[in-house]
């Protein structure tokens, strides 16, 4: 209605037309303002708050990175490089630049010789196809090189999990609650791989939207966006799990199979896992071992479930000033292990606010997973990303804040990023 209003008035205040009485020349019509369609209005404040506030923090990465000039002094592949935006495509990121450039290679598992860490040859399958694949979609649609298309693809769906975060948020606490949580999300530990050649920004695009989808009955959206979250990391197995427990509950309660019916639920279920299983199975076929992934994982990468027993080991030694542990970095570390302590007192937040089935059964079980494997301890705030519903209460309790206090936080919090949430993964640790 006020998008007419304006052109209306516009009209109005537009000359004569050539022959009118008047006699008057004709003069250039003014061009009329770009209006957003009616649909993403609502997306403009958290993505903007979530767009300045990234900026600010990688700003100062860069800063820093160049104060401390070490790493030029690093390998390309080990977090160096001749600039310093090169940084932002190094460890993962240079694997995920190998696939979109060659593909994959998947041999069979070559042996090590035994002793050492990893009794396994590394393998680009270990990394999967969705987001190496959109890199190399840009760079032949747009001419770019791999790296800027990483990047590209990076930023921009980072904006769409900014805006599934909103939508999600907004839905169960109010329109200034969801704009808080997107500029939350861009402020927190590990927030510095999502405008890098990373794919969590892509993961909590597809993961934001499919819970999205959960809470308003739209199954058939929730069933590909979960079949699609399959393809691009290991880690979906939380989503696919959440998303199929939800529909299962739809389907096992009368009230709700008849408002959402049984065709939805099902295929949700089905094709959820979908994504997942097919890329693991291929690889298992392609280096003629069933288990191929997942001893990859293991004896490559040293990553694998173990129950918790590496993070207690962890916890115990840096609670007594201790580095007795695998893959120890003293700084990233300690910031994990203040994220890890403040996750119960989240959790019953989010709790508290009583949200969707599907919101707490991903949230749980990605914390699960997260806690109970092996794998870099410093690197737990980044596993820790796609966990977005924590940011509930937060923003929630945020939104009592005025404009002027919010703006001090967020100031603060995006500098301060930029060296918690980015230097210190990239250049004190291994992200």
């Amino acid at each position: 209605m006020s998008t007419a209003r304006s052109d209306a008035a516009t009209d109005s205040a537009m000359p004569d037309e050539p022959g009118e009485p008047d006699g008057q020349r004709e003069r250039p019509r003014m061009p009329r303002r770009l209006a957003l369609p009616d649909g993403l209005r609502p997306y403009r404040a958290p993505l903007l708050l979530y767009g300045v506030t990234k900026l600010v923090g990688l700003t100062v990465f860069a800063f820093l990175l160049e104060a401390a000039d070490d790493y030029r002094e690093k390998q390309p592949r080990f977090g160096g490089g001749a600039h310093w935006w090169d940084v932002l495509a190094t460890w993962d990121g240079w694997w995920y630049l190998q696939v979109a450039e060659k593909g994959y290679d998947p041999r069979p598992l070559e042996r090590l010789d035994p002793g050492g860490l990893f009794t396994v040859k590394q393998n680009s399958v270990a990394f999967f196809p969705l987001y190496p694949g959109l890199i190399r979609g840009v760079s032949e649609i747009t001419g770019l090189g791999l790296f800027g298309s990483g990047i590209i693809v990076s930023v921009l769906a980072s904006f769409v999990a900014a805006a599934g975060i909103y939508a999600v948020v907004s839905t169960l606490a109010g329109v200034r609650a969801g704009t808080i949580a997107a500029g939350l999300w861009a402020v927190v530990p590990g927030a510095g791989v999502e405008w890098a050649v990373y794919s969590e920004s892509l993961f909590v695009a597809i993961a934001a939207w499919c819970c999205y989808s959960v809470m308003k009955g739209r199954w058939l959206a929730a069933g590909l966006l979960a079949f699609v979250a399959g393809l691009n990391r290991p880690t979906s197995a939380a989503l696919i799990g959440a998303v199929g427990l939800a529909a299962l509950v739809t389907l096992a309660r009368r009230d709700s199979r008849r408002e959402h019916g049984v065709a939805g639920p099902v295929y949700a279920m089905v094709a959820a896992p979908l994504g997942l299983l097919t890329y693991v199975a291929w690889v298992g076929l392609s280096m003629d071992d069933p288990t191929a992934y997942f001893t990859l994982q293991r004896e490559g990468w040293a990553h694998f479930f173990d129950f918790g027993a590496y993070s207690l080991d962890v916890l115990g030694n840096t609670a007594v000033g201790h580095h007795n542990y695998l893959f120890a970095f003293s700084v990233p570390d300690l910031i994990a292990v203040q994220v890890v302590l403040a996750l119960p007192f989240l959790i019953a937040l989010m709790l508290r606010k009583k949200p969707p089935l599907v919101l707490v059964a991903y949230t749980l079980a990605s914390i699960v997973t997260v806690l109970g494997t092996q794998q870099m301890f410093g690197n737990t705030p980044r596993y820790l990303l796609p966990c977005f519903p924590l940011l509930l209460a937060p923003a929630a309790a945020m939104g009592r804040l005025r404009w002027p206090s919010l703006a001090v936080f967020f100031t603060t919090a995006a500098v301060a990023s930029g060296w918690y949430a980015h230097y210190v993964m990239f250049e004190l640790g291994i992200p």
